[in-house]
Protein backbone atom coordinates (compact mmCIF):
# COMPACT_ATOMS: atom_id res chain seq x y z
CA UNK A 1 0.00 0.00 0.00
CA UNK A 2 1.22 3.50 -0.56
CA UNK A 3 2.72 5.95 2.33
CA UNK A 4 0.91 9.13 3.43
CA UNK A 5 2.94 12.27 3.72
CA UNK A 6 0.48 12.67 7.30
CA UNK A 7 -2.01 10.63 9.13
CA UNK A 8 -4.08 12.69 11.48
CA UNK A 9 -4.80 11.06 15.42
CA UNK A 10 -7.59 12.32 17.18
CA UNK A 11 -6.22 12.21 20.43
CA UNK A 12 -9.15 14.02 21.87
CA UNK A 13 -12.09 15.88 20.66
CA UNK A 14 -12.61 17.80 23.98
CA UNK A 15 -11.66 21.56 23.96
CA UNK A 16 -11.23 24.27 26.60
CA UNK A 17 -12.07 26.96 24.26
CA UNK A 18 -15.38 27.89 22.13
CA UNK A 19 -13.59 29.64 19.03
CA UNK A 20 -16.16 31.11 16.44
CA UNK A 21 -13.93 29.82 13.62
CA UNK A 22 -14.96 26.21 15.44
CA UNK A 23 -17.58 23.88 14.15
CA UNK A 24 -17.50 22.09 17.48
CA UNK A 25 -18.90 18.45 17.38
CA UNK A 26 -21.70 16.60 18.39
CA UNK A 27 -19.78 12.89 18.72
CA UNK A 28 -19.42 11.67 21.99
CA UNK A 29 -16.53 13.33 23.82
CA UNK A 30 -13.50 11.16 24.72
CA UNK A 31 -9.99 11.43 25.31
CA UNK A 32 -8.09 8.29 23.31
CA UNK A 33 -6.98 5.22 25.37
CA UNK A 34 -2.96 4.46 26.12
CA UNK A 35 -4.20 1.12 24.35
CA UNK A 36 -5.92 2.20 21.16
CA UNK A 37 -2.75 4.52 20.23
CA UNK A 38 -0.66 1.88 20.92
CA UNK A 39 -2.25 -0.31 18.42
CA UNK A 40 -3.19 2.88 15.92
CA UNK A 41 0.86 3.43 16.09
CA UNK A 42 0.95 -0.15 15.39
CA UNK A 43 -1.00 -0.50 12.52
CA UNK A 44 0.31 2.70 11.22
CA UNK A 45 3.84 2.44 11.19
CA UNK A 46 4.57 0.55 7.70
CA UNK A 47 2.62 3.90 6.30
CA UNK A 48 3.72 7.55 7.14
CA UNK A 49 6.91 9.14 9.44
CA UNK A 50 4.76 11.88 10.43
CA UNK A 51 1.76 12.51 12.98
CA UNK A 52 -0.65 15.51 13.07
CA UNK A 53 -2.21 15.08 17.00
CA UNK A 54 -5.86 16.80 15.91
CA UNK A 55 -8.88 17.09 14.16
CA UNK A 56 -11.07 18.54 16.55
CA UNK A 57 -10.46 18.87 20.06
CA UNK A 58 -6.94 20.42 22.27
CA UNK A 59 -4.31 18.13 22.31
CA UNK A 60 -2.70 19.65 25.15
CA UNK A 61 -5.82 18.82 27.65
CA UNK A 62 -4.91 14.75 27.43
CA UNK A 63 -3.08 13.82 30.50
CA UNK A 64 -0.96 10.91 28.21
CA UNK A 65 0.41 13.54 26.02
CA UNK A 66 3.86 12.58 27.28
CA UNK A 67 3.48 9.26 27.20
CA UNK A 68 2.08 9.29 23.31
CA UNK A 69 5.34 11.59 22.67
CA UNK A 70 7.52 8.89 23.87
CA UNK A 71 5.41 6.23 22.44
CA UNK A 72 5.86 8.09 18.87
CA UNK A 73 9.91 8.66 19.54
CA UNK A 74 9.91 4.51 20.22
CA UNK A 75 8.21 4.31 16.72
CA UNK A 76 10.30 6.31 15.21
CA UNK A 77 7.38 9.00 14.41
CA UNK A 78 7.66 12.60 13.86
CA UNK A 79 4.73 14.18 16.04
CA UNK A 80 2.90 17.43 15.10
CA UNK A 81 0.72 19.35 17.59
CA UNK A 82 -2.04 22.18 16.89
CA UNK A 83 -3.19 23.85 19.86
CA UNK A 84 -4.51 27.02 21.12
CA UNK A 85 -1.77 27.53 23.82
CA UNK A 86 -3.61 27.76 26.99
CA UNK A 87 -1.90 25.18 28.74
CA UNK A 88 1.90 25.44 27.34
CA UNK A 89 2.65 27.27 30.13
CA UNK A 90 1.88 24.34 32.40
CA UNK A 91 2.77 21.80 30.33
CA UNK A 92 6.58 23.36 28.81
CA UNK A 93 8.84 21.89 30.86
CA UNK A 94 6.69 18.56 30.39
CA UNK A 95 7.06 18.19 26.09
CA UNK A 96 9.77 20.52 24.94
CA UNK A 97 12.63 17.80 25.14
CA UNK A 98 10.38 15.35 23.78
CA UNK A 99 12.41 13.58 21.14
CA UNK A 100 9.37 13.10 18.52
CA UNK A 101 7.96 16.73 18.56
CA UNK A 102 8.79 18.15 15.33
CA UNK A 103 5.84 21.24 14.94
CA UNK A 104 3.94 22.82 17.56
CA UNK A 105 1.44 25.18 15.77
CA UNK A 106 -0.14 27.76 17.87
CA UNK A 107 -3.47 28.77 16.14
CA UNK A 108 -2.96 32.29 17.94
CA UNK A 109 -6.99 33.41 15.89
CA UNK A 110 -8.26 31.31 18.87
CA UNK A 111 -7.50 34.34 21.14
CA UNK A 112 -10.42 36.27 19.12
CA UNK A 113 -13.94 36.13 20.54
CA UNK A 114 -12.66 33.97 23.28
CA UNK A 115 -12.10 35.67 26.69
CA UNK A 116 -9.11 33.92 28.11
CA UNK A 117 -8.62 34.35 31.75
CA UNK A 118 -4.98 34.29 31.44
CA UNK A 119 -4.14 37.85 30.09
CA UNK A 120 -0.42 36.44 29.38
CA UNK A 121 -1.87 33.87 26.53
CA UNK A 122 0.16 35.64 24.40
CA UNK A 123 3.31 36.07 26.33
CA UNK A 124 3.21 32.70 27.29
CA UNK A 125 3.19 31.65 23.64
CA UNK A 126 6.02 33.62 22.52
CA UNK A 127 8.49 32.78 25.64
CA UNK A 128 8.09 29.43 24.97
CA UNK A 129 8.76 29.71 21.87
CA UNK A 130 11.74 32.13 22.73
CA UNK A 131 12.94 28.84 25.07
CA UNK A 132 12.37 26.28 22.22
CA UNK A 133 15.21 28.49 20.78
CA UNK A 134 17.61 27.30 23.56
CA UNK A 135 16.21 24.12 24.51
CA UNK A 136 15.17 22.34 21.67
CA UNK A 137 16.48 24.26 18.51
CA UNK A 138 14.96 21.59 16.14
CA UNK A 139 12.19 22.05 17.44
CA UNK A 140 9.43 23.93 14.61
CA UNK A 141 6.97 27.04 15.98
CA UNK A 142 4.70 28.04 13.78
CA UNK A 143 2.49 31.19 14.89
CA UNK A 144 -0.71 31.29 12.87
CA UNK A 145 -3.12 33.71 11.86
CA UNK A 146 -5.59 32.03 9.94
CA UNK A 147 -8.49 34.51 10.17
CA UNK A 148 -7.44 36.84 7.39
CA UNK A 149 -10.20 38.95 5.28
CA UNK A 150 -10.03 40.26 2.50
CA UNK A 151 -12.76 42.82 3.07
CA UNK A 152 -12.26 43.72 6.96
CA UNK A 153 -9.23 44.96 7.77
CA UNK A 154 -8.74 43.19 11.42
CA UNK A 155 -7.22 45.74 14.48
CA UNK A 156 -6.82 42.55 16.23
CA UNK A 157 -4.24 40.68 13.63
CA UNK A 158 -2.69 44.58 13.86
CA UNK A 159 -1.95 44.32 17.51
CA UNK A 160 -1.09 40.60 17.70
CA UNK A 161 1.64 41.08 14.71
CA UNK A 162 3.15 44.14 16.86
CA UNK A 163 3.48 42.18 19.39
CA UNK A 164 5.20 39.28 17.83
CA UNK A 165 7.60 41.76 16.06
CA UNK A 166 8.17 43.86 19.14
CA UNK A 167 8.82 40.65 21.53
CA UNK A 168 11.36 38.85 18.88
CA UNK A 169 12.82 42.08 17.71
CA UNK A 170 12.06 41.37 14.31
CA UNK A 171 13.90 44.05 12.12
CA UNK A 172 11.61 44.15 9.02
CA UNK A 173 7.94 45.17 8.62
CA UNK A 174 5.21 42.56 8.98
CA UNK A 175 2.26 42.95 6.17
CA UNK A 176 -1.06 41.18 6.83
CA UNK A 177 -1.65 39.08 4.22
CA UNK A 178 -1.50 35.72 3.49
CA UNK A 179 1.33 34.19 2.30
CA UNK A 180 2.75 30.76 0.89
CA UNK A 181 4.37 28.11 2.01
CA UNK A 182 5.63 27.74 5.87
CA UNK A 183 4.89 31.55 6.14
CA UNK A 184 7.10 34.19 7.42
CA UNK A 185 10.25 32.93 8.73
CA UNK A 186 11.26 34.91 12.49
CA UNK A 187 13.90 33.32 12.92
CA UNK A 188 15.57 29.22 12.71
CA UNK A 189 12.40 27.29 13.17
CA UNK A 190 9.91 30.09 14.15
CA UNK A 191 7.32 31.10 11.73
CA UNK A 192 4.40 33.63 11.38
CA UNK A 193 2.03 32.16 9.12
CA UNK A 194 -1.57 34.25 8.31
CA UNK A 195 -3.98 32.38 5.99
CA UNK A 196 -7.50 33.46 4.95
CA UNK A 197 -10.71 32.07 7.46
CA UNK A 198 -12.11 28.89 5.77
CA UNK A 199 -15.41 27.99 6.85
CA UNK A 200 -15.25 23.99 8.06
CA UNK A 201 -17.54 21.43 5.80
CA UNK A 202 -20.57 20.31 7.14
CA UNK A 203 -23.80 18.26 5.57
CA UNK A 204 -25.93 20.84 6.66
CA UNK A 205 -23.98 23.57 3.93
CA UNK A 206 -24.85 24.43 0.49
CA UNK A 207 -23.47 21.82 -2.22
CA UNK A 208 -21.38 24.17 -4.43
CA UNK A 209 -20.77 21.30 -7.12
CA UNK A 210 -19.47 18.05 -7.78
CA UNK A 211 -15.78 19.60 -9.74
CA UNK A 212 -12.97 19.43 -7.56
CA UNK A 213 -9.91 18.10 -6.11
CA UNK A 214 -8.75 16.67 -2.43
CA UNK A 215 -5.22 15.43 -0.97
CA UNK A 216 -7.36 13.07 1.52
CA UNK A 217 -6.41 9.62 0.73
CA UNK A 218 -3.44 11.05 -1.60
CA UNK A 219 -0.99 12.72 1.38
CA UNK A 220 -3.07 12.15 4.10
CA UNK A 221 -5.53 10.37 6.19
CA UNK A 222 -7.22 11.27 9.84
CA UNK A 223 -8.31 8.61 12.47
CA UNK A 224 -10.63 10.18 15.20
CA UNK A 225 -10.48 9.49 18.64
CA UNK A 226 -12.91 6.43 18.53
CA UNK A 227 -10.74 4.73 15.90
CA UNK A 228 -12.76 6.05 12.68
CA UNK A 229 -10.95 5.95 9.73
CA UNK A 230 -12.15 9.03 7.54
CA UNK A 231 -10.40 10.51 4.10
CA UNK A 232 -9.11 14.35 5.98
CA UNK A 233 -8.75 16.12 8.57
CA UNK A 234 -11.84 18.23 8.09
CA UNK A 235 -14.23 15.61 8.66
CA UNK A 236 -15.22 16.85 11.67
CA UNK A 237 -18.28 14.42 12.64
CA UNK A 238 -17.06 11.40 10.81
CA UNK A 239 -19.11 12.19 7.71
CA UNK A 240 -17.22 9.83 5.67
CA UNK A 241 -16.58 6.57 7.43
CA UNK A 242 -14.04 4.17 5.74
CA UNK A 243 -14.38 1.20 8.50
CA UNK A 244 -12.54 1.47 12.03
CA UNK A 245 -8.72 1.06 13.06
CA UNK A 246 -9.60 -0.88 15.47
CA UNK A 247 -10.61 -4.00 13.79
CA UNK A 248 -9.16 -3.56 10.37
CA UNK A 249 -6.00 -2.85 8.90
CA UNK A 250 -5.11 0.42 7.22
CA UNK A 251 -4.32 -1.66 3.84
CA UNK A 252 -8.45 -3.02 4.33
CA UNK A 253 -9.82 0.35 4.60
CA UNK A 254 -7.67 2.02 2.11
CA UNK A 255 -8.48 -0.68 -0.47
CA UNK A 256 -11.99 -0.47 0.87
CA UNK A 257 -14.53 0.35 -2.29
CA UNK A 258 -15.68 3.10 -0.67
CA UNK A 259 -12.27 4.33 -0.32
CA UNK A 260 -11.26 3.83 -3.93
CA UNK A 261 -14.27 5.29 -5.34
CA UNK A 262 -13.28 8.42 -3.36
CA UNK A 263 -9.58 8.57 -4.46
CA UNK A 264 -10.43 7.77 -8.14
CA UNK A 265 -13.17 10.50 -7.98
CA UNK A 266 -10.35 12.89 -6.60
CA UNK A 267 -8.32 12.14 -9.44
CA UNK A 268 -11.11 12.76 -11.88
CA UNK A 269 -11.63 15.79 -10.29
CA UNK A 270 -15.03 14.07 -9.26
CA UNK A 271 -16.41 14.54 -6.22
CA UNK A 272 -17.86 11.50 -5.07
CA UNK A 273 -19.34 11.89 -1.37
CA UNK A 274 -21.68 14.68 -0.60
CA UNK A 275 -19.45 16.03 2.34
CA UNK A 276 -16.97 16.94 -0.18
CA UNK A 277 -18.90 18.54 -2.69
CA UNK A 278 -19.97 21.05 0.65
CA UNK A 279 -16.20 21.25 1.06
CA UNK A 280 -15.03 25.20 0.07
CA UNK A 281 -11.19 24.19 1.13
CA UNK A 282 -10.70 22.13 -1.88
CA UNK A 283 -10.58 25.33 -3.89
CA UNK A 284 -7.68 25.49 -2.32
CA UNK A 285 -6.16 22.74 -4.26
Amino acid sequence: MKRFKRIYIEITNICNLKCSFCPKTSRKAEFMSRELFALILKKIEPYTDYLYFHVMGEPLLHSELEYFLDLCAMHSFHANITTNGTLIRSLSDKIIRKKALRLINFSLHSLENNKHNDPNYLKNILEFAELTGKENPNLIICLRLWNYSHAVPSVFNKNIIKEIKDFFNYPHEIQEIPQQGNGLKLRKNLYLSQSERFEWPNMKLEDIGDKGFCLGLRDQIAILVDGTVVPCCLDSEGSINLGNIKNSSLPEIYNSQKAQRIYNGFSSRILIEEFCRKCDYRKRF
